[in-house]
């Protein structure tokens, strides 16, 4: 009986090693996958922060809605390139000036 009891706690110990081996293999294999469900939360923060501003400030919402409205597509699309063309110049920019130390740190 005795017997038993010692190779039932050496399998057990077997088995525990065993686990913990294969979860520290796991943990290594899923490492990219947590790098991107980060990204993936940072994109979900940010859709969520956009709907709370929305639904505190409807009326924003309706003035976008009234200039897409009024305004041809085409056109809102024409604008809304330029728009991202300046704001990228502007980031790059300001990081540049930044990186010669014209400006804090953003």
């Amino acid at each position: 009986m005795n017997q038993d009891l010692i190779e039932l706690a050496v399998q057990r110990g077997r088995l525990i090693e065993r686990i913990s081996q294969q979860r520290r293999q796991l943990g290594q294999q899923l490492q990219p996958l947590g790098a991107s469900l980060h990204g993936l939360d940072q994109a979900v923060a940010v859709v969520r922060r956009g709907s709370d501003y929305a639904k505190q400030h409807p009326e924003v919402v309706a003035a976008g809605v009234a200039v897409l409205v009024v305004l041809q597509p085409r056109r809102v699309w024409r604008w809304s390139q330029r728009g991202f063309f300046v704001w990228r110049a502007w980031r790059k920019l300001r990081r540049q000036m930044s990186d010669l130390g014209l400006l804090a740190r953003p």
